[in-house]
């Protein structure tokens, strides 16, 4: 898969395309739905002109981030993670815009005339019924359907409703948000991961007699609420890397000691306590949830709800 990181890295001898549009934020159910339906439609409209394959185009950073940063949502993914789920996808090709005020000055014809028609000689364009673009979101399937009579391309709308639920990156949100970890799976077609770089910690839970691989929360990104998970970790690199190990996963602040104030992911590689894993990248996932945060009394009630939390993890991790 090629990745062209700006305008002027697309080559000009491109081919006809078919493009799909959109943030991308998680890759969920949703965006999945749409990749497929822009292969299918390349595969349709390819009978009558050879094309260049399927393209993605997305953004980064995220709109409103540049827009509105105060507002801006917690992110699902990083634009790695991000290019990584649109090849599995099936995507050939990715244009990551590097998203600015000026862009987003463009009136709809401009996004229209410079992106699909000039850059990427769209034969088709594939987006989920809601898209909207251009300046104040002006631009929607509307006008991309009349654009499209004018430059010699078709309009496909996709539905993201997954039943009862509209597949979206906010609904993700929201299950994280509640610790809801499932529905976010479920949602996302793939358990909710958070991906970091072990840092060294207070190890206490060393001192506890349960070794945590601590990896603070990304600024600006998602995780499940603070609490109790079951979940497994996997290790990118080093002696360990491509392994995969069954863990108790803790999110928030350590509220039961005093003066912790720095949010983290801190995993509990189920009975094992040789693990040298400083400054590995890992990748956390999280399966289930256990209980909420709870603020103990004493180091005794807290060791007795931490076996605890090791017990009910291995059970929901062994079926």
């Amino acid at each position: 898969m090629r990745v062209w990181r700006d305008f002027s890295d697309v080559p000009d001898d491109l081919g006809r395309t078919v493009a799909t549009i959109g943030n991308f934020d998680g890759m969920h159910l949703g965006h999945q739905h749409v990749v497929r339906r822009a292969r299918e439609v390349a595969a349709e409209v390819g009978a009558d002109a050879a094309l260049d394959g399927v393209v993605a185009v997305t953004f980064d950073p995220h709109p409103i981030a540049v827009l509105r940063p105060e507002h801006a949502p917690p992110t699902l993914t990083t634009i790695d993670q991000r290019l990584r789920l649109l090849g599995e996808a099936g995507v050939d090709d990715v244009l990551v815009i590097p998203f600015s005020r000026e862009i987003a000055a463009w009136t709809p014809g401009e996004f229209i005339d410079r992106i699909l028609v000039d850059t990427l000689h769209v034969k088709a364009v594939v987006v989920g019924a809601n898209f909207r673009f251009g300046n104040r979101a002006a631009g929607d399937c509307n006008l991309l359907r009349t654009a499209g009579l004018e430059h010699d391309f078709v309009l496909e709308e996709v539905s993201l409703d997954g039943g009862p639920q509209v597949w979206s990156s906010t609904y993700v949100r929201t299950c994280l948000a509640a610790g809801d970890v499932t529905g976010a799976a479920e949602a996302l077609g793939r358990v909710f991961t958070v991906t970091g770089v072990v840092i060294e910690g207070d190890k206490r839970g060393r001192e506890l007699g349960f070794p945590t691989a601590n990896v603070p929360v990304r600024p600006g990104a998602a995780a499940p609420a603070d609490g109790v998970y079951a979940g497994r970790l996997s290790v990118h690199d080093g002696p360990l890397a491509g392994s995969t190990h069954p863990a108790a996963i803790s999110v928030g602040t350590n509220p039961t000691f005093a003066g912790e104030r720095e949010r983290r992911v801190e995993s509990y590689v189920l009975d094992r306590t040789d693990l040298d894993l400083y400054g590995r990248e890992v990748e956390v996932a999280f399966v289930e949830r256990l209980r909420g945060m709870t603020r103990f009394d004493s180091i005794d009630d807290l060791l007795v709800a931490m076996a605890d939390d090791v017990d009910r993890a291995r059970a929901i991790l062994a079926d």
